[in-house]
């Protein structure tokens, strides 16, 4: 299941299909089962008449102003569509039919839908909105504003949502507040929940402009949110709707708690990072290690006006890496890959760049139960052996790993193996060049959108040189990084393949042939191997968790032993710094951050306040 603002959804329902679930009700026997939430993984832990979620301090205080940092720019407010580059935020204008929890691995509850029906032959599901739900301009959210989004979408939303609604044949407006949705197979056990996730969009607002177009006009929305004002490229403002139709439901109680959110946009992250410090931010997550050894030890943190917090998770963490265009005949041969993760020494980064921080990603579903590891065994195996021929032998006969070294950056053993291996790909050093048969040398771009990853960037392309290969480093902004990325022209790159506790549909996007020849998918790679869509399949149509686990296993070293990417490195917390003027719960959920359950504390506000006044005298 996708992975939506850093964790995973997942569902499930019961009854004659084991592996879904609802919450108990009851239904006549062999009739639709109706509930509040769906959950994959077991019962919900929530009853239907659950007043909030457990997590949120129901009655925090409403007000105050959160400013946030962005980078790069924006010209559009349709983040639906591959053309423009998307304002940050816009996901607070719309409602979604359910909501996940963040305290479980798999559910969804009831949220812009009222109710959930789910027939008895499994193959669809009905919603029925609440009588309450509203729009900003006061007209009622419909069942046709529920099948003119998901039709919208499909045909001129990104190619993910093709892929992602693949296995829905008809949706129908059944009245004025309830929506079905058929499917072509009884085996996509998640594929209710996916088109819960949906943000339902207003099909009378659209009318008379063209979807297909970046936008720079406020659209129009459900949710706890509009946009006050903005200026393109350089900051957006959202002003909390006091009038908010959903604001008493127990899935937004205690949530949505400032008055303003205001993002302002920087060229770079170091830029931000010292925004951040002037008191022109009020909060931000660090993702680079050496900024947050060394980068947060000035006036504010010393006085007391600034915090840091290092918050643990549960969150399956993926793979980071730098991901290798296989649509460039350099990168189709598994062996020269092999030898370009062999050279890539992560102790060395750790230990000189990452303060120790960081533990290396040795699967695609890393930090879950779903990562491979040893030989395949049990169920795994067997479902391999059906792939016998078509798969590497090693995945077999020995346990995938990645190179270790002692950090010292003295990798000879490594660069050995690296070169053997490209000898045996048909690659010859003359003259200190890395070349083919041909003369052509083994040269390459590794394209990334900011400056922060260039100090990890340059030390591999230093190890590669080694090799006598000529790779180089280009560096583009957000926006012209998004742009080659969505037409897959780059040679090599920086990707986070997100990861859930229950992946399905959003595999296709990932892995498979279709999408590797598709612009805008997630197929950074292009990987397009008849093994791995025949496991993306297998993993959709996983009748229970114990097939789940085996089917994505077996992907996941599938995946590894073809050697697509570099793997990087993840960290187990978030780590967070802000001015000290906010409350929050007292404790986190365990699969998210959670910062729309914090609230601005007004007996703090004044002196962070008349502290960053000080500090900028």
């Amino acid at each position: 299941m996708l992975r939506r603002d850093l964790f995973g959804l997942a569902f499930g329902l019961g009854l004659t299909l084991p592996h879904l679930r609802p919450a108990r009700a009851a239904a006549p026997a062999g009739g639709p089962v109706r509930t509040h939430a769906l959950s994959l993984l077991g019962e919900p832990a929530l009853p239907p008449d659950f007043p909030h979620w457990p997590w949120v301090n129901p009655d925090a205080p409403k007000g105050g102003e959160i400013v946030l940092s962005a980078l790069g720019s924006f010209d559009s407010f349709n983040q639906f569509i591959l053309r423009g580059t998307p304002a940050v935020g816009l996901g607070n204008l719309y409602d979604m039919l359910l909501r996940q929890s963040y305290d479980e691995a798999s559910t969804e509850y009831c949220h812009l839908a009222g109710a959930i029906e789910l027939p008895a032959d499994r193959r669809g599901v009905s919603f029925e909105l609440r009588e309450e739900a509203r729009w900003h301009d006061g007209r009622p959210v419909t069942a046709e504003d529920v099948v003119w989004t998901f039709q919208t979408l499909r045909s001129h939303g990104r190619p993910f949502y093709r892929s992602y609604w693949a296995d829905v044949t008809e949706v129908v407006a059944e009245g004025p507040r309830q929506v079905t949705f058929r499917f072509r197979t009884d085996e996509n056990r998640e594929l209710a929940l996916i088109l819960g996730q949906m943000q339902v969009l207003p099909r009378h607002w659209w009318e008379g402009r063209d979807f297909a177009r970046p936008l720079l006009e406020p659209p129009l929305g459900s949710g706890p949110y509009r946009i006050e004002r903005f200026e393109p490229g350089r900051g957006i403002t959202y002003a909390r709707v006091p009038d908010y139709w959903g604001r008493d439901l127990p899935t937004m109680r205690g949530t949505n708690n400032f008055d303003v959110m205001r993002y302002e946009y920087f060229r770079d992250a170091t830029v931000a990072l010292e925004a951040f410090k002037a008191g022109q931010v009020d909060f931000r997550t660090e993702n680079i290690a050496k900024e947050w050894a060394t980068a947060y030890d000035f006036p504010a943190v010393r006085r007391g006006l600034v915090r840091r917090d290092e918050i643990r998770h549960e969150l399956p963490t993926g793979m980071q890496c730098f991901v290798m265009n296989l649509r460039r005949p350099l990168f189709q041969d598994a062996r020269a890959r092999r030898a370009l993760i062999e050279v890539f020494d992560f102790e060395w980064m750790n230990a000189n760049l990452f303060y120790d921080s960081y533990a290396r990603t040795t699967s695609y579903f890393s930090n879950s139960e779903l990562a491979s590891s040893g030989l395949p065994e049990g169920r795994e195996r067997e479902i391999l052996e059906g792939f016998r021929g078509q798969v590497p032998e090693q995945v077999f006969t020995e346990e995938y790993t990645l190179p270790v070294t002692d950090g010292s950056g003295n990798n000879r053993e490594a660069l050995r193996r690296a070169l053997a291996l490209l000898r045996e790909a048909g690659w010859t050093v003359r003259d200190r060049r890395l070349v083919n048969g041909q003369g052509q040398p083994f040269e390459f771009e590794i394209l990334l959108n900011g400056p922060s990853f260039e100090r990890v960037a340059l030390p591999y392309v230093q190890w590669l040189q080694r090799l006598g290969m000529a790779p180089r480093v280009r560096t583009v902004d957000p926006a012209q990084y998004q742009v080659r990325l969505d037409a897959f022209d780059y040679d090599m790159t920086v990707e986070v393949f997100g990861q859930s506790l229950s992946p399905g549909n959003e595999q296709r996007d990932y892995w498979t042939c279709e999408k590797a020849r598709e612009n805008g998918s997630r197929n950074t790679a292009g990987i397009c191997n008849p093994v791995v869509d025949a496991l993306v399949e297998m993993i959709i149509a996983a009748p229970d968790r114990e097939e789940l686990v085996a089917r994505t296993r077996a992907l996941d070293r599938v995946l590894l032993w073809n050697n697509y990417v570099v793997p990087h490195w993840h960290s187990r917390t978030f780590r967070i710094a802000y001015w000290d003027k906010f409350g929050r719960p007292p404790r986190n959920p365990r699969y998210a951050l959670a910062l729309d359950s914090w609230w601005v504390e007004r007996g703090r506000e004044g002196a962070v306040e008349q502290g960053k006044r000080e500090q900028a005298q």
